[in-house]
């Protein structure tokens, strides 16, 4: 490296004093002598050249690079701007530039809502106008800081950030979102808390565009905008966040290409070559000492003003320090040269700009200028604490404009039947399968406003979700046939809007009087759609507050607050619930060697801590064939974990309720066993597995004829009155074989003594016992219950009733029973034979729904505003009433292994913890010590169930036990 710099002056890289003043924990003296030492050494043309910072970009061929690569040798420019491309490119291109310069370089690039503004591969924060409706300013600097850390690990020193344009003017094409709001008060504040968090990293915030770029009607980028305000108008509005950030020590000002007559008289001269704007304004009358850049000198704001050369040279002579984007830098040192002999500036001039550049050089640590380490480039600038704040601002922003009383959000969701009707352009999934996880919500695809509105008859309530591309300088206008479907929905049905675009969006709707619910998201990203529908069903509550008005609707800061349901499932990230990212990423490794180790084609898995989700992915395909990927939403065969879905929290109910007890005996229960060995028998037995039943009796196999197929004195092709039981698609076993079923049961050897033996005969007895007890089915049971009131979109008995085969993945093909590739009908063959609808098998589930059972057992019989049954009922269940003779389960749940035998869990769970496995390789656990719930939802049966590899290599236990190492202590 070239650096012009003698070894005495290396003096080290300084860390600086993050109060409100930055970057001066250092010693002035030691920085006088490094500034001097360098500025005595240059020549006129370095000095001159110490002024220019020109636009790079790691995005473009070996022909721009060279072209840098001159103007840092030869005309040893200050520095370099970067645009477009990505970060390990841009890091490399740093490196090789800095390595050829004589003086290090300043590096910048304009970052307002993170790095991706201009870098793939970064991370992306909320647009200003998103964070405009953030009330809580720490989120906001604590945004700067890693906005700040990223900035760093590239090796730039300038993020051209904040914006302090207060956007007056809606139809502002070139700030709008990328400023705070309208109110200047507003602006300033959070201005303020991001420049702290910046500065206080050792980066320089940059306010712009001065004097005010925020009610103008055209672009600089391709003309030079008009502002009539007076100069009074400017002092009491625009300059307001200027003031408070310049007493607070920001480091430096960026002056915008504007004309505003008020300030500069001459007829269409721009702003930032004015003198009286640069130095008599903003440097004499508002005490600014920070360095000054103009914007960039290629936009057509100035470069249809004067040519380049005489552009960069009239914004030095009205007072600008670095002259950004300079189109033609040989040229305009030959202006600045002919300029100095023709005495149009001085030496004392130019000293005062280029001694402050070296200052700043200095105080940025530039005195001991390291290269970029590109060693895990790419994970330091998308590590998982950056999501964690992502979920907060939004969490804090989404603002709900209007509200129904009691209705607000969605709660008494067993009596709602809610569609969501898709407007706009762009993706809407998140949004979509968040709503979904709360409730059933019926897509209905645009159509004319006749078919429309018969679609949406019987409807409770209609979502309106308006999506539009993610782009702060995109359009997010309404069509106008969007507007007038919106108004016909909304004076036919009750609404919620919800809008994932900027707040000026809203500004053609003409009434409001018939939109019941009206919540903003201000952006369409994951992170805004996941946390709008949360607000929607009370997941989260509602914080943000619009940071403009909308006509006559609504104010500047309106925002309705509301609360949040209690006891219900909600989405965030690890960190929040103080779980390691880095840990859990295991997980992710493990799915993947249980899919190459073909012990399943794909899996669903979920982890939720402290009644938030915080890890869900799906894995793999519906078969090894991989035609069709495992998505979050779709719907998985459970098997035995139907025993606590279902069964069990129904007699839970029915205990709650005093109409069983655990003494009451089996004879008593059901009338087929008063006269058998097994009338004795307690529940309290029967739900440990300690009653002595055998394990299973394989019922189908009675039921084949010579040739292992179904007999046909069971079974038929099609339905009918007197074969009703659907066992598969083309198969229909007889009406009264349940009874058959049941004898046999009755009928079966008990063991030679009472000991633990995991029976399906106890889930299959007592759903005999609940439907009769009840008169209803168990199915009816349990979804009137318990499935439709906490509002499960997926679990159910017998899906191909309710929903496409496409979105269940196949368990098995059966060649000993059905003899058909089984997909959408149960697995098992007992429950099969009982039409579906099995006490100890034949749910299906995503894995969310699952979860929010498991979430109901550790909130001990509590989801949502209801009691499904009592504290007490659960700690009686929950007990290991036989762990002293060495059963390790509850009653109905299974529990940790005893002393190292083999089981359930990775033996990290406490005892305290319940669940259950399934056949089909699933897995619901849930630890009330670490408030942890866990699913693994699978089909390691498909292709062939004979060879549990998935058992084998302890895939579900290793899972489990990786959660528990992530728990931060």
């Amino acid at each position: 490296m070239r650096y012009f710099l003698f070894t005495v002056f290396l003096i080290g890289q300084f860390t600086f004093a993050q109060n409100e003043k930055f970057f001066n924990n250092h010693s002035l003296a030691r920085e006088k002598i490094w500034v001097d030492s360098i500025y005595n050494q240059l020549t006129f043309e370095e000095k001159v050249g110490q002024l220019f910072m020109v636009a790079a970009y790691s995005n473009k061929d070996s022909v721009h690079v060279k072209s840098i690569e001159k103007l840092v040798e030869e005309y040893k420019i200050g520095g370099v701007i970067f645009f477009q491309g990505g970060p390990v490119r841009q890091a490399k291109l740093t490196n090789k530039y800095q390595s050829k310069s004589k003086i290090p370089l300043f590096v910048g690039i304009d970052a307002e809502w993170g790095l991706s503004m201009r870098l793939d591969s970064t991370y992306r924060y909320p647009w200003n106008m998103t964070l405009g409706a953030v009330q809580d300013m720490k989120l906001i600097e604590k945004m700067g800081k890693q906005m700040a850390k990223q900035t760093k690990r590239m090796g730039l020193h300038f993020n051209f950030a904040p914006v302090l344009d207060i956007n007056t003017n809606p139809s502002n094409p070139i700030i709008g979102n990328r400023s705070f709001g309208e109110n200047k008060e507003n602006v300033t504040e959070r201005a303020l808390a991001l420049m702290k968090g910046i500065q206080s990293e050792g980066v320089f915030a940059t306010g712009k565009h001065f004097p005010g770029h925020g009610d103008t009607a055209t672009d600089s980028h391709h003309t030079l905008p008009f502002v009539n305000f007076s100069k009074e108008r400017f002092n009491e509005v625009e300059f307001h966040p200027y003031k408070k950030l310049f007493s607070e020590g920001l480091a430096s000002v960026m002056v915008a290409h504007l004309n505003v007559p008020s300030v500069e008289p001459r007829e269409g001269y721009p702003t930032s070559i004015s003198y009286n704007v640069v130095t008599n304004i903003l440097q004499k009358e508002l005490g600014f000492e920070g360095l000054i850049f103009t914007d960039a000198l290629n936009m057509k704001g100035a470069s249809n003003f004067k040519q380049p050369g005489d552009i960069d040279l009239e914004a030095f002579l009205a007072g600008n320090d670095i002259l950004l984007f300079a189109e033609n830098v040989p040229v305009a040192v030959e202006k600045f040269c002919q300029a100095y002999n023709d005495t149009l500036f001085t030496d004392a001039r130019l000293e005062h700009s280029v001694k402050k550049i070296l200052k700043y050089k200095y105080k940025v640590g530039l005195g001991n200028y390291k290269p970029i380490d590109l060693n895990n480039l790419y994970e330091d600038l998308n590590a998982p604490d950056y999501e964690d704040l992502n979920y907060q601002l939004y969490e804090n922003a989404v603002t709900v404009l209007k509200k129904e009383e009691h209705r607000f959000p969605i709660k008494d969701i067993q009596n709602e039947k809610i569609a969501y009707v898709k407007l706009g352009d762009d993706k809407n999934q998140a949004f979509l399968n968040t709503l979904r996880s709360y409730a059933p919500v019926t897509e209905v695809d645009l159509d004319s406003i006749h078919l429309m509105l018969e679609k949406l008859k019987g409807y409770s309530k209609v979502i309106v979700g308006f999506h539009k591309a993610d782009g702060a300088w995109k359009k997010h206008n309404f069509e106008t046939r969007e507007l007038v479907l919106l108004d016909s929905i909304s004076r036919h049905n009750n609404v919620v809007l919800s809008v994932f675009a900027k707040p000026y969006t809203l500004l053609p709707i003409q009434y409001f009087g018939n939109i019941e619910n009206v919540v903003l998201a201000y952006q369409n990203n994951d992170i805004a759609q996941t946390v709008a529908a949360e607000i929607i069903f009370g997941g989260v509550a509602a914080k943000g507050k619009i940071p403009v008005s909308i006509n006559n609707f609504f104010k500047v800061d309106d925002g309705l607050r509301t609360v949040k349901t209690n006891n219900i499932l909600s989405f965030s990230t690890p960190q929040s619930v103080g779980m390691n990212p880095k840990i859990l990423a295991k997980i992710d490794a493990l799915a993947q060697k249980a899919i190459d180790g073909k012990m399943t084609p794909g899996m669903q898995i979920l982890v939720a801590r402290k009644g938030k989700v915080f890890y869900q992915k799906s894995f793999g395909y519906y078969e090894y064939n991989k035609d069709t990927k495992v998505t979050n939403q779709d719907v998985y065969d459970v098997a035995s974990l139907t025993k606590i879905l279902s069964t069990l929290p129904s007699l839970m109910q029915l205990y709650d309720k005093h109409k069983i007890k655990m003494d009451t005996k089996l004879g008593d229960m059901l009338p087929i066993f008063a006269k058998t060995d097994k009338k004795d028998i307690h529940l309290k037995e029967l739900l440990a597995h300690q009653a002595g039943l055998q394990a299973w009796i394989p019922f189908y196999q009675s039921t084949l004829d010579s040739t292992k197929h179904p007999s046909k004195k069971y079974y038929r092709k099609t339905y009918s009155a007197e074969f009703p039981l659907q066992v598969s698609e083309n198969l229909f076993l007889r009406k009264d074989y349940n009874d058959t079923i049941m004898k046999r049961i009755a009928e079966s050897k008990l063991l030679p003594k009472k000991q633990y033996k995991y029976s399906d005969f106890t889930f299959i007895i007592l759903k005999e016992y609940l439907e009769k007890a009840t008169h209803r089915s168990l199915d009816f049971i349990s979804y009137n219950n318990f499935y439709k009131p906490m509002g499960m979109s997926t679990m159910t008995y017998n899906p191909l009733r309710k929903m496409d085969m496409s979105v269940i993945p196949p368990t098995e093909k059966d060649n000993y029973f059905r003899h058909t590739k089984v997909q959408g009908y149960v697995h098992d063959m007992a429950a099969a034979m009982q039409d579906g609808v099995g006490g100890h098998a034949g749910l299906f589930s995503n894995a969310m729904d699952v979860a929010k059972m498991m979430q109901m057992y550790l909130q001990k019989g509590h989801y949502g505003d209801k009691e499904y049954f009592s504290d007490k009922t659960f700690a009686i269940f929950n007990d290991c009433a036989y762990c002293n003779v060495g059963n390790r389960r509850g009653m109905g749940f299974d529990k940790p292994q005893l002393n190292g035998e083999g089981g359930p869990t990775c033996g990290c769970a406490s005892m305290t913890s319940f669940g259950h496995t399934g056949f089909t390789g699933t897995i619901a656990w849930a630890d009330p010590q670490e408030d942890l719930v866990y699913v693994f939802l699978s089909n390691r049966t498909f292709p062939d169930a004979s060879v549990n590899k998935l058992s084998k290599e302890n895939i579900r236990e290793d899972i489990q036990k990786v959660i528990y190492e992530a728990i931060m202590k």
